[in-house]
């Protein structure tokens, strides 16, 4: 499904549904669209936002020919403590084969990421990311540089309050937003700039993604004057 998150370019959801874990769920964007799309009919989103199995789209990104940069489970978490290990292993199983495409995958449960790490196969075409909103979750950072993955990344969206003790070594791309929508929580610019800062200390690609706010378009994402939408030196190596 082609998507409005501006670091992606397609979204792939052969699980739908989460709950909620960490500061950073608290106005989840999926959970309303979700029910949106129940209210609507959507036959894929029966149950609302509970953890649903989409068997059937298990080998889906195999039938795209182009190539695409495809954000995993946009709509729920892999990791989720409700997925099975063969589920979850079969979703990964299709991401070594489809070596065209570059996935992104993003996690708030860096434990469970861990736990089964090395039981996954991690092709250079697969980037591992976690959410970090606040420094009580800065930790999932460290847990995924314990991982196998070839390309970490962090998401610190929702970033909710300074996170400056972060350290970026060995990670190879860090997106920052703030929040939307009608009960979004304020993000400072010193915040967003002790980690630009800190990501040209380790020259950790830095993409700034939104201020967001109850009108995020209106808000955009210049900082100071610039824009930043790096992304890793391996975008292209597909």
């Amino acid at each position: 499904m082609s998507t409005k998150i501006e670091w992606t370019e397609e979204t792939w959801n052969p699980i739908t549904g989460c709950t909620k874990c960490s500061a950073g769920c608290e106005h989840c964007y999926a959970a309303t669209f979700a029910r949106r799309l129940q209210a609507m009919g959507m036959s894929r989103y029966r149950n609302g936002f509970e953890i649903t199995i989409h068997r059937d789209l298990f080998q889906k990104p195999l039938e795209w020919k182009k190539s695409k940069m495809i954000f995993v489970n946009s709509m729920s978490d892999l990791f989720h403590e409700d997925i099975s290990k063969k589920d979850i292993l079969a979703i990964f199983d299709t991401m070594n084969k489809a070596k065209h495409h570059t996935f992104q995958v993003l996690t708030k449960r860096s434990k469970r990421l861990l736990e089964l790490s090395e039981n996954i196969k991690w092709t250079n075409n697969i980037w591992m990311g976690v959410s970090i909103e606040n420094k009580a979750t800065i930790s999932r950072a460290e847990d995924l540089k314990q991982t196998g993955a070839q390309i970490k990344f962090i998401s610190a969206e929702p970033l909710l309050e300074s996170i400056s003790e972060i350290d970026l070594n060995k990670i190879d791309w860090l997106i920052v937003g703030g929040e939307s929508g009608p009960q979004c929580r304020p993000m400072a610019e010193a915040w967003v700039l002790e980690l630009r800062d800190l990501a040209k200390q380790t020259n950790t690609p830095f993409f700034f993604k939104q201020w967001g706010g109850l009108r995020k378009k209106n808000n955009g994402s210049e900082l100071q004057g610039e824009y930043y939408k790096e992304y890793p030196s391996f975008k292209n190596d597909r």
